[in-house]
């Protein structure tokens, strides 16, 4: 029984094992992997995908009405009380007497039948194939839309996420410097060559950079969980990122004076879809005014008997073909103005496809603008930085050597944190403005 016990434990354990490495939930991407990853698994792009699948499928469905229809059908029926009618005596030699009561029929009476019909001819099921068509157009390019919008969306969420990641690096960077020059403060107050107040504002700068320290980490943990989600992945799982702030390609600023951009923007590709739609329903109420027609076929057997015993035992079959043609007359002015509002809608297509291409050029000029801004800004912070970091370090040594005091050290310190800071924030726009760039020239495609 103990052997049995320790094998059950063991194969358990070979299983949650096994489990574990066919489900792994430890990732490390760079951005394109984690572009890809997202392309997979986010729930908008399922559902994106899922719409493709049912626009096919009713592609399907419209062509199918125009495919032969056919039906089978049976009915019985047990007559408690047959119909009774009145005729004339007349009718049975019984001149100038009064009406005769009759019953006609039998009691129980079936049928069976087949009924067949095909679409001979209907313009509006014409105009609806070129519109299913057209509607799984549209929901392909709403497909590569959201695949756009989820890109951009985890491309920001990754560059937060890298941002966090520096501004960690600059601080712990900058609270070595600071204990480094705490402790030595420390010294030489123990020795009684400072005074307590040069080691208190040392100490204050200390616990400042402590607590933003802490404050950076909760935000990268936020920014992290961020990303997890517009990739799709669950919160749980662990995430690293392989690329860092250095590795990422600056490029160069790129202006554009091209003002047919918006041809690559999938947002003018789904209005011009919408637009064709609007096209094909005016075409679809302009062919309400032609004749549609129809050819059909019915076979059937019935079987009628007094006596429930002989109810199927004798049929009477029955066969018609016939062509069933409609010509709409008059509909009090409904097809009219459904044409006119139709034709309306066209229009208010044309317009906002007007509107869109100025809407382009207008992102495409302040994209272009802020990144050119926002680079600027980047190299004029990492330009201060320095700075703040050469005025620290002569003001560490002058003080170092008796000829400076604790208070320009503590000065440089606090400007020294501000530009990082501000380089932090300059690093971030410059990263988001590309991005937004990136979009408005249509460069981002998946």
């Amino acid at each position: 029984m103990k052997y049995k016990l320790h094998l059950l434990l063991l194969c358990l354990a070979w299983t949650s094992q096994v489990k574990a490495q066919s489900e792994p939930n430890d990732y490390s991407f760079n951005l394109n992997e984690a572009i890809g990853y997202a392309q997979k698994h986010q729930a908008a792009i399922l559902n994106a995908q899922l719409d493709e699948d049912i626009a096919k499928n009713t592609v399907k469905k419209t062509v199918g009405i125009g495919l032969p229809q056919v039906n089978g059908n049976y009915t019985f029926q047990d007559f408690i009380d047959l119909p009774t009618v009145l005729i004339p005596g007349s009718f049975v030699g019984q001149p100038g007497s009064e009406n005769v009561r009759a019953k006609f029929g039998v009691k129980y009476q079936s049928v069976l039948g087949l009924e067949a019909s095909q679409l001979l001819f209907d313009g509006s099921y014409i105009v609806g194939l070129q519109a299913a068509v057209t509607y799984k157009e549209l929901s392909v390019r709403n497909l590569k839309r959201t695949r756009i919008e989820t890109a951009v969306a985890v491309t920001k969420a990754y560059y937060s996420v890298l941002v966090s990641n520096e501004h960690l690096v600059l601080l712990d960077a900058n609270l070595k410097q600071l204990k480094k020059s705490l402790d030595d403060t420390e010294a030489l107050f123990t020795n009684g060559l400072v005074e307590k107040i040069d080691v208190d504002r040392l100490s204050v700068l200390k616990n400042n950079l402590e607590t933003e320290r802490e404050n950076v980490l909760r935000l990268l943990d936020l920014n992290m969980s961020l990303l997890k989600f517009q990739m799709g992945m669950t919160i749980q799982s662990k995430l690293s990122l392989k690329d860092s702030i250095s590795s990422l390609p600056m490029d160069p600023i790129v202006m554009s004076s091209d003002t047919t951009v918006y041809q690559n923007r999938i947002e003018y590709a789904l209005l011009q879809t919408q637009t064709k739609l609007n096209q094909l329903d005016l075409k679809r109420y302009k062919s309400q005014f032609l004749p549609s027609a129809v050819a059909f076929g019915n076979a059937s057997r019935n079987f009628m008997s007094d006596d429930f015993s002989t109810a199927f035992s004798s049929s009477f079959p029955t066969t018609v073909i016939g062509l069933k043609i409609s010509l709409p007359i008059c509909s009090g002015g409904q097809r009219l103005y459904s044409v006119r509002n139709a034709k309306l809608e066209v229009l208010k297509s044309e317009n906002n496809i007007n509107q869109l291409k100025n809407a382009i050029n207008l992102e495409v000029s302040q994209a272009q603008t802020n990144y050119m801004n926002g680079i600027q800004s980047l190299e004029n912070q990492r330009r201060n930085m320095k700075l703040a970091k050469d005025v620290l370090s002569v003001s560490r040594i002058k003080y170092e050597q008796g000829v400076g005091s604790s208070l320009e050290v503590t000065s440089a310190e606090t400007s020294l944190k501000e530009a990082e800071n501000n380089y932090i924030y300059a690093l971030y726009d410059m990263l988001i403005n590309k991005v937004n760039l990136d979009k408005a020239l249509g460069k981002i495609n998946y």
